[in-house]
């Protein structure tokens, strides 16, 4: 016995730990069976996660559907209450969504047209202007010169091609999407009360029934208050961000005015990609590097007055979300399902929200006797 305690009080030396009232586990069946629900919901959040990655091609337009489809759940709520047919409403309500998505890109094809047609005068102007910076960026030319690919002899070069592509991209998304976009919501709205009556059907429960019935309601008016108001928001930061744009002298203040309604439904990214887009714009209009910051340093303000301000008055505090919430659920979808993804975080985390809050309410009321 006096070995054994002086083994345990030599090991209790050798370990370099501060420990309090050390007890043993009552039951450690019971962290095992813990253990083993954790690695279950791992494992599934794990193969929900691929099969939403591998299965964008698919999803990325059906969830876009569904969202336009519960943010206009109100509207066809209401045109149907005044005896309107539900084929009348949808086709309306289709053609409505067909006409704005096409409106905008229509007022951007021709600047964006225009500019890529000018790829190579545009990068060389912009080339020309970043040497009146070089030596902020002869850390980043050393590193790019240490490249194996890399030509000592021309310095910093800029390809505007390559960041017209990814532009391009996020605008004219795939034809095939696009048809799978505006199909899916043509059916939505069509069967939008016949799919309410199947997800409410698909409980037995009167109390489940109840919940699924308020989820659907709560989701589509948090999501039409919520978009709604920010969409007026963001229309008038767009006919800012075209004034700025105007009296600074940079060309196609329509486009801006455009360009600055869609990025700004993107989180923090959308203001940041704004700024970085007149501040290259006004490097190829004007002569002079300080008259190219004028516009990026008025939209830095606008963005800053709309996004700590404004929208937080307007929308109050019952709609703000947190903006770790945000800022994590951007990054994800972001990651996930790219650009589209990025303006469907905030949707989806609305959504998500909502049925949490459902599910798991803060303080659960007491059921009448």
């Amino acid at each position: 016995m006096q070995k054994q305690e002086a083994v345990y009080a030599s090991r209790r030396e050798d370990v370099p730990l501060s420990i309090n009232d050390p007890r043993p586990v009552g039951e450690v069946a019971k962290i095992w069976r813990t253990a083993a629900q954790a690695a279950t919901i791992g494992i599934f959040v794990i193969l929900l996660i691929a099969t939403l990655s591998m299965a964008q091609p698919v999803l990325l337009p059906v969830a876009s559907a569904f969202v336009v489809t519960m943010m206009l759940g109100p509207l066809s709520a209401h045109a149907n209450s005044y005896g309107v047919p539900a084929l009348l409403t949808a086709i309306v309500l289709w053609l409505l969504a067909i006409a704005v998505f096409y409106g905008l890109i229509m007022l951007l094809a021709a600047p964006v047209l225009e500019w890529v047609g000018k790829a190579p005068d545009i990068g060389r102007k912009i080339q020309e202007k970043l040497l009146l910076i070089e030596r902020p960026l002869t850390a980043l030319r050393d590193l790019r010169n240490a490249l194996p690919l890399a030509d000592a002899k021309n310095g910093f070069a800029f390809d505007i091609t390559s960041v017209l592509q990814p532009m391009v991209a996020i605008i004219t998304p795939a034809i095939g999407q696009i048809f799978i976009f505006f199909g899916t919501l043509f059916f939505m709205l069509l069967g939008r009360t016949r799919m309410r009556h199947l997800l409410v059907a698909f409980f037995d429960e009167r109390e489940a029934r109840l919940r699924t019935i308020k989820i659907m309601n709560d989701i589509e008016s948090n999501l039409t208050g919520y978009l709604s108001t920010v969409a007026v928001i963001n229309f008038s930061v767009g006919l800012v961000a075209g004034a700025i744009a105007w009296a600074t002298g940079l060309p196609d203040p329509t486009a801006w005015v455009v360009l600055g309604f869609i990025l700004n439904f993107i989180p923090y990214i959308g203001a940041l990609i704004m700024v970085i887009l007149l501040f290259l714009v006004g490097l190829v209009t004007f002569p002079l590097f300080t008259q190219a910051i004028v516009a990026p340093l008025l939209y830095v303000a606008v963005a800053t007055v709309e996004g700590h301000f404004l929208t937080p008055s307007i929308i109050g505090r019952q709609l703000t979300l947190n903006p770790l919430t945000v800022f994590l659920s951007l990054v994800f979808w972001t990651w996930l399902w790219g650009p589209v993804g990025a303006f469907l975080a905030v949707p989806l985390l609305i959504m998500g929200l909502v049925a949490a809050s459902h599910l798991f309410p803060k303080d659960e009321p007491a059921l009448p006797e």
